[in-house]
């Protein structure tokens, strides 16, 4: 059985510890001031975007690119459209951080409903098809690359 990438799983279990919605959301949202790292340089795309690049269901116009970098990982990038896109920010973030130069084998493992166990049970319908749209594209493009 193929295992998540590490850094996802640690990541995981710090939010498991977190019963508080407040505290969740100002987690998130301190994860969220971090986007700027992650987010698309003008070197590997500019807008407008490839439509190819596009979460679908996303209601913040996320988008995702994966750079293969020379040990056969790849580099994740974001774009979300949307200022308010807090959400997809943090998705986006936690993605890179975790997921950029992991094997493919446990990037491609990563399943879309740990949006669940990162945003809570209690997220939107609109809003959880949307973050799991962004984990699918990252996983999408490590399986394509298996």
């Amino acid at each position: 059985m193929t295992v998540i990438p590490p850094k996802l799983a640690d990541v995981l279990a710090d939010f498991d510890l977190i019963s508080d919605r407040h505290e969740r959301a100002d987690y998130l949202i301190d994860i969220a001031d971090r986007f700027k790292d992650v987010k698309v340089p003008p070197d590997i795309a500019s807008q407008p975007y490839d439509e190819a690049r596009r979460v679908p269901a996303c209601e913040s116009e996320a988008f995702v690119w994966a750079n293969e970098q020379a040990d056969g990982t790849l580099k994740f990038y974001f774009d979300v459209l949307n200022p308010q896109g807090l959400s997809a920010m943090a998705m986006s973030v936690i993605l890179d951080e975790t997921c950029s130069g992991a094997p493919l084998e446990a990037v491609a493992a990563v399943q879309p409903d740990i949006v669940f166990n990162l945003f809570g049970k209690e997220i939107s319908m609109g809003k959880g098809q949307g973050l799991m749209g962004i984990v699918g594209m990252v996983q999408h493009e490590a399986k394509k690359r298996l």
